[in-house]
């Protein structure tokens, strides 16, 4: 192994290492009486169940894929593709699923703990609890894909195409992941709203409520395993196209090839030390120890990114030696800014969501209508933020530094998954401390903290769609290198006949999960009114609901509906580059971006600010729980959760998966 591969290959190992010391950490913690280990046994198996059966489908998928990329010389002789991609892929698919795995078991396991650390010691046990648990999910990711990388680059020896496979792998499991994940979780979370706390006026989280479980469940399998493969994708991919894009650089490339790899490695310590400033210095303001947490580790990242490019980098094409830092600082204080601007429009701490609140006086149909508003805003400022970086980065480096600015982006993404993956937790945290019939104070502490989480969910999610901009568009450069395509000429109507068909899927893939969500919370609402009508006693808490059926619908709806928007994503990049060419599928892959980018902002943010306005109500503020104003919420939180947790994180994996699938097989379009 070259030495210099030995550093990031050592703090892959550190990053599990920690992993390690977490999850025991983590498992140490008082889990609470027996019905609260009941209950959140009940989710570990609900979650345990839907991702086996998930993980058949998609692996059933990988298999076909990798064997037509093992096929692919047999009908195209010379293309390039074959086995050792194929292997590569396999190895992306299986670290994407892995960590996802881990992530979601340990999570599943800390919320009864983070209740009765709640019960216990307050805020800061029950933070440190659910952060801890968080960090699981979020150094898995940095570390089985950044040790993945490693092994895969040092046994084909840096082969851009096979190293590419490996990024295809992890973007494949992503898509699946979050949008089946996304479609359960949603699809359970309306039904036990809508029936629950609308129609029979019971509390959030009531166990006389059949769905509750599933809602649970889904909030594991939606935003803790789905985030993680949503990042980790991210990730991998943004190191890969500066590889892929080094590769092409002459005698500079042996060294702007490793580069990514050691401000990875800068990302995970940074991202350690963030992490323990939360769990050694949370207090009373939650929200500002997180985010001073994530900014933290970007700031030192920074810091790092310097000596080590001054010292492993290279001058090349008329750009100085430090042009690749200089670019990922333009990342990484975009990501900042794009964090920013998401707390602001989905925090309740700011006037729009308490603006929103107020407004949801007037009925749901206002609500409704404010929530989108304040979403398709919230878009200016990251696309402003975005175009302003690209130009300066490219202007530093070249195609090169826009990947490296997606680097800088996501060099932190251990701290950002950890924090994002709290608040499931503490969301999980909350159901079972209603159900258990803890103190109210505890449900106080566990809602400020679910309230928090939808605040830095919000701000993970800025981070994921502004990074999937930066990737696609080092994709985008490498495909082009790949498939020889010197530009994208506009008078060209394949290409002009590409943007249109890219422009437009990110729409269609929208409506097909946003059906399939509307299907599963269907079914799940004519499940949980047949049990409140049809089982005696339940209305009274004499008897338990029959939860176990609700997990099944929500399972066996998700699976369904995210085959078909899935294969598009795979299908449509190979069409278009073998009837439309390499141009046309340019096209596409701009397109996409283009209006992706705007949906995928609007859709989380939107959700976040139509959530939070809910909870802000919940808190006391214009007559709190139980009013109209209070019922017009739950109803604008059932549509802002599937744009939040569904469409808005599963689009930037549509635009990132169809680049990365044109780059593998950009050699069939030549």
């Amino acid at each position: 192994m070259n030495k210099q591969m030995l550093i990031p290959f050592f703090a892959s190992l550190m990053a599990l290492g920690y992993v390690s010391y977490l999850m025991r950490w983590v498992l140490k913690r008082n889990p609470g009486n027996k019905l609260m280990q009941d209950i959140s046994k009940s989710v570990q198996e609900g979650a345990r169940a839907f991702l086996k059966r998930e993980y058949i489908y998609v692996f059933t998928l990988v298999i076909v894929v990798a064997i037509l990329i093992s096929a692919a010389p047999y009908f195209k002789p010379g293309v390039g593709l074959g086995w050792a991609t194929s292997v590569a892929f396999i190895a992306g698919a299986l670290v994407s699923a892995l960590a996802g795995y881990i992530g979601m078991g340990i999570s599943t396991r800390s919320n009864s703990r983070t209740a009765q650390a709640a019960a216990d010691s307050g805020l800061k046990g029950a933070l440190t609890v659910a952060v801890s648990g968080g960090a699981v999910m979020g150094f898995s990711v940095v570390g089985l894909a950044l040790l993945g990388l490693c092994l895969v680059y040092v046994i084909f020896r840096g082969e851009p195409g096979i190293i590419n496979g490996y990024a295809m792998g992890a973007s494949f499991v992503a898509l699946f992941a979050r949008s089946g994940g996304g479609i359960f979780t949603k699809g359970a979370d309306m039904a036990a709203d809508l029936v629950g706390k609308v129609e029979a006026g019971i509390p959030e989280d009531d166990p006389r409520n059949p769905a509750v479980i599933a809602d649970n469940v889904g909030d594991n399998v939606g935003d803790v395993a789905g985030l993680g493969a949503d990042l980790l994708e991210s990730y991998v991919e943004s190191i890969i196209a500066s590889i892929a894009i080094a590769s092409g650089l002459g005698l500079a490339a042996p060294a702007l090839k490793l580069l990514p790899l050691h401000i990875a490695t800068a990302g995970i310590v940074a991202s350690i030390i963030g992490v323990s400033y939360v769990r050694l210095f949370g207090r009373r303001n939650a929200q500002k120890s997180l985010m001073v947490g994530m900014y933290l580790a970007a700031f030192l990242t920074m810091a790092a990114t310097y000596f080590i490019v001054r010292n492993f980098g290279a001058a090349y094409g008329g750009y100085s030696r430090l042009g690749p830092f200089y670019a990922t600082v333009a990342g990484v204080i975009s990501g900042i800014i794009i964090g920013l601007t998401s707390e602001f429009f989905t925090s309740s701490q700011f006037p729009p969501v308490r603006r929103l609140a107020e407004k949801s006086q007037t009925g749901p149909a206002i609500t409704v209508i404010e929530g989108l508003a304040i979403g398709m805003q919230s878009t200016a400022v990251p696309v402003v933020v975005l175009a302003v970086s690209v130009v300066a980065a490219y202007h530093l480096a070249g195609p090169y530094g826009v990947a490296m600015a997606a680097l800088g982006m996501l060099a932190t993404t251990g701290v950002v998954v950890a924090v994002d993956s709290y608040g499931p937790i503490a969301d999980n945290a909350g159901g079972i401390a209603e159900m258990a019939k803890l103190d109210p104070s505890v449900r106080k502490i566990t809602d400020k903290l679910d309230s928090v989480g939808n605040t830095t969910a919000a701000v993970g999610k800025g981070f994921a769609i502004g990074s999937a901009a930066f990737a696609a568009l080092g994709l985008l450069v490498a495909f082009m290198a790949a498939a020889k395509v010197e530009v994208a000429d506009m008078r060209d109507p394949r290409v002009i006949a590409g943007l249109l068909l890219g422009g437009m899927l990110p729409f269609l893939f929208s409506s097909m999960l946003f059906r399939a969500v509307g299907n599963c919370a269907f079914r799940m609402i004519k499940e949980v009114r047949r049990q409140f009508k049809e089982i005696p006693g339940l209305m009274e808490g004499k008897v338990m609901p029959d939860s176990a059926k609700c997990v099944d619908i929500s399972t066996r709806t998700a699976l369904n509906g995210m085959m078909v928007p899935g294969m598009m994503c795979v299908v449509v990049p190979v069409v278009v580059g073998l009837t439309l060419g390499a141009g046309g599928l340019a096209g596409v892959l701009v397109g996409a971006l283009v209006s992706g980018l705007m949906l995928g902002i609007q859709n989380a943010n939107s959700g976040g600010a139509l959530d939070n306005a809910k909870k802000y109500i919940e808190e006391g503020h214009y007559g709190g729980k139980g009013t109209p104003t209070h019922a017009a919420a739950v109803v604008g939180d059932t549509v802002g959760d599937p744009l939040k947790d569904t469409v808005g994180p599963s689009i930037n994996i549509l635009i990132k998966l169809m680049a990365v699938i044109s780059l593998v097989l950009a050699p069939l379009f030549l």
